[in-house]
């Protein structure tokens, strides 16, 4: 693949033309949401990207001035994954986030100040909501996927169950049907040392003057679970930062510690302590399942899915994407699972490019018949003698042969085994032996479908044809073989 940037971007900001019902009862009006698009929309390439926990809208590109791209650039742009010669990706920030969004930072219109904790508790749910509501407001009538991890692998499994019938597919990486226990003790404990921090004040706080103390411990506790032991084995070890032996007090001796901390420190520099504490419970309300069942909870969506898991995920193990996978098979649906090997731990998802590029790329984009058939294959004419195709077949090294009339239609298929019978039943013209009643496939078909169609008919090859049924190609079972057929 072409690894090309979309270049320079900037973020957009769009007030929702309707208040937005959450799930608290309350319904919140004048919501703004900010977003980036990469790519020109056609009606049907658009693709929504969800961001996990502490992400934002600018997920590829450059900022103006900026030395870095977009969080996951390395998926995003030309001949990439989420290709942007191919599709439109639309990313946006969150219900209560601090990027551009409305949330808790917000300036609440009733009193001229920020919400803080006057602002209503939302779910992932809610966050959908707002994401299709600014789809409709931009024009966009479906998605051709949804695609996020961790908290965007949430948000994209929500957009299956709300809205079944606007996304066609879903990929749903590194998350979860649902909230574990365990998931929702380490939110409890990040927002308790926000909360424990004298300066949050009950969530009343200027800018300069946040809880800083708090959200950088929040983020060290949260940090740790996106690593796995092998990454940190191999990245810190038992190595000091500074010092050659132990100094034997408490200060910051160990290089992980010293990492930790500038975590902890470059967070606080870019998120609002408040949104976190709104997004960490929105993730533990996160629940799919039905009267305690996820394939009852599934059992309406519509979509073709692509399950994807790290398998050194220990926040997000591989068995809670599997279960996905079980609802989903249980209910019939078009279902894909597929594990990113990595020693990465969860951060698997945001790191691993070159996997995600080709699992990822391989569902949004198959391959078709166009890519794997013989164009302008060897044709001969149905008045042409049987000898002249035993000629032309052997000098192309070929199986079958299309007949064609003088225009180029196809009139009929002639094989090896056809001319073989000719000998034994003395037959004289091409005429006797060929296959009139031809099975065709035309070069924007599946490889699924192609393959399906020679199973079927017992057949090795399959003539490609245009609307008007000219010969444009040959695809056979030999060159099917040599491509694992992924659609």
């Amino acid at each position: 693949m072409l690894q090309d940037s979309v270049g320079e971007v900037t973020t957009k900001y769009h007030a929702l033309s309707v208040p937005l019902s959450l799930e608290c009862g309350v319904s919140l009006s004048g919501v703004k949401i900010a977003y980036e698009c990469y790519g020109r929309a056609d009606g049907k390439n658009v693709i929504l990207v969800c961001h996990p926990l502490t992400g934002d809208a600018h997920a590829a590109g450059f900022h103006k001035g900026d030395a870095k791209p977009g969080w996951w650039d390395g998926i995003i742009g030309p001949g990439k994954a989420l290709d942007t010669n191919r599709y439109c990706v639309i990313a946006a920030n969150v219900l209560g986030g601090c990027k551009g969004s409305t949330g808790p930072s917000s300036i609440d219109p009733a009193t001229g100040k920020p919400y803080g904790t006057t602002f209503p508790v939302i779910t992932i749910r809610d966050m959908v909501h707002a994401e299709h509501q600014l789809l409709e407001d931009l024009g966009i009538s479906e998605l051709y996927a949804v695609i996020g991890g961790s908290m965007g692998g949430m948000q994209a499994m929500q957009w299956s169950v709300e809205f079944p019938a606007f996304v066609r597919r879903v990929v749903c990486i590194a998350a979860a049907g649902y909230t574990t226990p365990m998931h929702i003790a380490f939110g409890a404990v990040g927002r308790a040392a926000i909360m424990s921090d004298p300066e949050w004040n009950g969530g009343e706080y200027p800018a300069e003057r946040k809880p800083t103390h708090g959200l950088s411990l929040a983020r060290m506790m949260a940090h740790i679970t996106y690593l796995s032991d092998e990454s940190m084995r191999t990245k810190f070890g038992r190595r000091l930062q500074k010092l050659d032996t132990f100094g034997y007090g408490f200060e910051t001796e160990f290089s992980v510690e010293s990492y930790l901390q500038h975590q902890g420190e470059t967070f606080v520099e870019r998120f609002d302590p408040n949104s976190y504490l709104y997004i960490t419970r929105a993730v533990d309300y996160y629940d799919l399942t039905k009267n305690g069942s996820l394939t009852d909870g599934l059992a309406g969506t519509e979509a073709k899915f692509l399950i994807i898991s790290v398998s050194s995920d220990w926040l997000y193990p591989p068995y809670l994407s599997q279960e996905i996978m079980l609802a989903l098979t249980t209910n019939g649906r078009e279902a894909r699972y597929a594990e990113i090997v990595s020693p990465h731990g969860h951060d698997g998802f945001l790191l691993e490019h070159a996997q995600l590029n080709y699992i990822v790329g391989q569902f949004l984009t198959p391959m078709i018949v166009e890519d794997l058939m013989t164009n302008n294959p060897p044709s001969i004419q149905e008045t042409a003698s049987i000898r002249e195709a035993a000629e032309l077949m052997i000098g192309h090294e070929i199986n079958h042969l299309p007949v064609v009339l003088e225009d180029g239609v196809l009139s009929g298929i002639v094989t090896s085994w056809d001319i073989a019978k000719s000998v034994a039943g003395d037959f004289k013209s091409l005429a006797e032996i060929m296959t009139k009643d031809v099975i065709t496939i035309q070069r924007s078909d599946s490889l699924r479908l192609a393959a399906s169609l020679m199973e079927k008919h017992a057949i090795s090859a399959l003539p490609v044809v245009d609307d008007s049924n000219r010969v444009l190609g040959m695809l056979t079972s030999e060159t099917l073989s040599l491509t694992e057929v992924l659609q």
